[in-house]
């Protein structure tokens, strides 16, 4: 099948496939000093660039509170010279409104130089900043339409400042001027579950409780929290990975098919997935969620501290760094089928992978082989870093007798298209650039999964004795109360 530039395989830049964009814009990005515009923001649009897909008119204006100049600025990134030419750099002071009036005055005459009203504030800075740069940005005439803000995760810490963010958001913007980026989504593979699932007819079928045994979320990381500690210390791990990117998995595994891949009708079926997850019992949450922190161990062959002795981690710190869970979906195509979740620091290998694994046979009819011995047929999305699909299933081994053995059928992306794929970031700012809000948050969709986890973390808060992660030694899968959590149902986690 050829796609919409009649090419039936993809070139080797993948972006020449992205729609050329025709209308000029600026981008204002808050935190252009910082880590995540260094190392996503500005390679990201730097790529667009490379691809041929920004239009010959724009402007990236980073905002911060570092003193420097233009050159100063444009000398921060490894980029292609021509795509600087269009990079310039004011210094702001967050929380003070008159510093916003030079910012504005910049921002009038480099939309006025391109010509255009389209206009992006992208909110790269702490969480704790997000209130006052909205403020401040409505108090300084920058909020009106067609103009749009972007802002990252964490959207709040619990449920009761997600809705003060999101009220002062809807204050000074509407809804369809916000974009809350949760960058899985902007993932080829997280996507291609869409496709897999709804493109698929042969797999429609088998997708509900009659046949599915259960479903296994992995989201591993090798790594500690490196330069991160005093983040993490405020987030913890619920919040930094289960409240958005496990959620936002588990829901496109999950969800009904909507009546066409667009903004609304694909968030309406997430939100209405994630509803429809049972809330945890408080009263025996032992059972349902496993807390651990990370101890010294060997990672890699090498030798790493505890979490506690990590800088800037309190040594007495009941941050949790890894988090299983078990929870039910209570809805005709899912009941009873337990979806088992679990994400850590510190384990043997970074990998993100889902596991949809199917009921055993009922009845082996080959002699010696009870049917227990008989792995079941099992679907694997890897979502990276060797990221593709695999179908597990039983052939006869080629020896006499009738020996079943479990072979994985594979497909890998980088072998089959030969492309390296986009980075999640390259997608979400053309999107945003073209005002597609379809991979992005909406307010339900964020306060549904608060409403979900809001009592957990309020339990671990009120009871910390009760509560006190299990540690683990770096370089296992976690605590082996995280074992038990599924062993305890008669299956075990996936050997990774």
């Amino acid at each position: 099948m050829k796609c919409k530039l009649g090419l039936e395989r993809c070139p080797d830049d993948i972006l020449r496939c992205f729609p050329r964009i025709e209308q000029s814009f600026g981008v204002v990005i808050f935190g252009a000093s910082g880590d995540l515009t260094k190392r996503k923001l500005i390679p990201a649009l730097n790529r667009l660039f490379e691809a041929g897909i920004l239009p010959e008119r724009f402007f990236v204006l980073g905002a911060a509170r570092t003193n420097m100049d233009d050159e100063e600025f444009r000398s921060r990134f490894e980029a292609h010279p021509d795509f600087l030419r269009h990079c310039s750099y004011i210094s702001v002071d967050y929380q003070n409104l008159e510093s916003f009036k030079p910012l504005k005055n910049t921002v009038d005459d480099l939309m006025k130089k391109i010509g255009s009203s389209n206009l992006i504030f992208y909110l790269a800075v702490p969480p704790d900043l997000y209130i006052p740069i909205l403020e401040n940005l409505s108090k300084a005439g920058l909020n009106r339409k067609p103009a749009r803000v972007v802002i990252e995760k964490p959207f709040g810490k619990d449920l009761e400042s997600a809705r003060r963010l999101e009220d002062t958001l809807q204050k000074h913007f509407q809804e369809d001027q916000i974009f809350r980026i949760d960058h899985y989504l902007g993932k080829e593979t997280v996507q291609n579950i869409l496709v897999f699932r709804f493109a698929n007819f042969i797999f429609e079928e088998i997708w509900n409780n009659k046949f599915v045994d259960h479903v296994q979320i992995t989201m591993a990381e090798d790594i500690g929290v490196e330069h991160r500690a005093g983040y993490f210390e405020n987030v913890g791990l619920l919040r930094d990975i289960f409240q958005n990117h496990m959620l936002q998995i588990l829901a496109l595994i999950a969800m009904e098919p909507p009546s066409s891949f667009n903004g609304e009708n694909f968030r309406n079926e997430r939100v209405k997935l994630l509803r429809s997850i049972r809330p945890f019992p408080v009263e025996e949450l032992e059972s349902w969620i496993v807390r651990g922190q990370y101890g010294r161990g060997v990672v890699n062959g090498k030798e790493v501290p505890a979490y506690r002795e990590e800088p800037g981690v309190a040594k007495d710190s009941n941050v949790e760094t890894f988090v299983a869970m078990k929870l039910f979906i209570d809805n005709w195509r899912w009941s009873g089928v337990p979806f088992y979740l679990r994400s850590g620091k510190r384990l043997p290998k970074k990998i993100t992978e889902v596991a949809v694994v199917f009921k055993k046979i009922p009845h082996s009819i080959f002699a010696g082989v009870p049917s227990d011995e008989l792995e079941p047929n099992t679907i694997v999305f890897t979502l990276q870093p060797n990221e593709g699909i695999s179908l597990e299933f039983q052939v006869k081994r080629p020896c006499p007798g009738m020996f079943p053995q479990l072979l994985s059928m594979d497909f890998r992306y980088e072998d089959y298209f030969g492309v390296k794929l986009p980075d999640a970031y390259e997608r979400l700012l053309l999107d945003v650039i073209l005002g597609d809000p379809t991979l992005f948050m909406r307010r339900d969709d964020l306060e549904v999964s608060w409403e979900l986890l809001d009592p957990v973390l309020k339990a671990w808060e009120n009871d910390p004795v009760r509560f006190s992660p299990y540690v683990y030694p770096a370089g296992t899968w976690g605590p082996r109360e995280a074992d038990l959590l599924i062993e305890r149902d008669g299956r075990k986690w996936r050997k990774l």
